[in-house]
């Protein structure tokens, strides 16, 4: 049975930061792309980051040069360090684990979620 388990959300001031966790198990962590996904009140689920089976890193352009996507295979643990944070940020923070090489940036892609962490900026 696979598990995804987020943690690390919160509240914080614009202009702070926060590092996400998800723990995985329950699958071959190295095997999968591993997501991070963010959607806020009355608003659709949006892509935020990913990093491929060999580390390389897609961002959304909101997130650019201010959020980082990590991973340790050791760990079974991905990461997203958020800097600079903003209260447009604020959203339910949700990571995902795809299965196929590509990274992909739509959320259909992914087939297991966790149930998600709430992270609130204000300003």
């Amino acid at each position: 049975q696979v598990q995804l388990v987020e943690s690390g959300g919160g509240l914080v001031q614009a202009g702070g930061s926060l590092r996400l966790s998800c723990a995985a198990s329950g699958l071959t962590f190295s095997n999968y792309v591993l997501g991070w996904f963010r959607q806020a009140p009355g608003k659709e689920r949006e892509f935020v980051a990913a990093v491929s089976r060999i580390s390389d890193n897609t961002y959304a352009d909101p997130v650019k040069g201010r959020f980082t996507i990590s991973r340790d295979n050791a760990k079974n643990t991905v990461y997203l360090q958020m800097n600079s944070l903003k209260p447009e940020d604020t959203a339910v923070y949700y990571c995902a684990a795809d299965r196929t090489i590509a990274v992909y940036t739509s959320s259909s892609w992914y087939d297991y979620w966790g149930q998600g962490t709430q992270v609130t900026v204000s300003s």
